[in-house]
């Protein structure tokens, strides 16, 4: 049996709301750190111009105060934009491991999926009673359930929505795909030398 990435059922912990709808990609993070040669640094970045003033002094951006906090709490149509996958990792390497939106851009969660990041929508009327919910209790607890299709935050429950594929990745522990063929490498392999065009190749 191939060897998986462990699944993803539940993320529980405190949120972090950060109001807004079309929220970019270079918003969260400026496109001058992509330079970078690896994701090492990413989470230094995330939403790094937007928590500054202009003199460059951090101000009151949620990501200033609510350090610790693992599930974001966005509106509509977050992650919008260009593709770039250093949005979401930026976002991971800050902390966050779910986030529950009105809509995310398609690319955007995509890029979450193959992160093992959660992206879970809700009605804006829930989203936003879940941002007052936290920004009166920031040590509220919030879960969000991707087997029950469910987001709770302290005694209450929200109906949810999972894309049905990124579920069943996150379920089934197939969301990276990098750690899937390194764990196959015998059958990658047995492909490799079947492919026309592969044939008397030496490295």
């Amino acid at each position: 049996m191939s060897e998986q990435v462990t699944p993803i059922r539940r993320i529980a912990g405190t949120a972090v709301p950060v109001r807004g709808d079309d929220i970019d990609t270079d918003r969260i993070v400026p496109a001058r750190f992509l330079k970078e040669v690896t994701f090492d640094n990413m989470g230094e970045y995330a939403f790094y111009d937007a928590r500054r003033s202009e003199d460059g002094s951090l101000n009151d951006h949620p990501f200033n105060h609510y350090t610790g906090a693992n599930v974001l709490v966005v509106n509509e149509n977050f992650g919008c934009g260009s593709s770039r996958e250093h949005a979401p990792q930026a976002l991971m390497r800050w902390g966050i491991e779910a986030v529950v939106g009105e809509s995310f851009a398609e690319i955007f969660a995509d890029n979450c999926t193959s992160l093992g990041v959660p992206t879970v929508t809700l009605p804006a009327d829930d989203v936003e009673w879940i941002q007052d919910r936290v920004e009166e209790d920031p040590d509220v607890a919030v879960e969000v359930d991707v087997e029950d299709e469910e987001v709770r935050v302290g005694d209450r429950t929200f109906k949810a929505d999972v894309d049905p594929q990124e579920r069943e990745m996150l379920l089934q522990g197939i969301w990276d795909t990098t750690a899937l063929m390194r764990s196959n490498m015998d059958l990658v392999e047995e492909v490799y030398e079947r492919l026309p065009y592969t044939s008397g190749y030496e490295e």
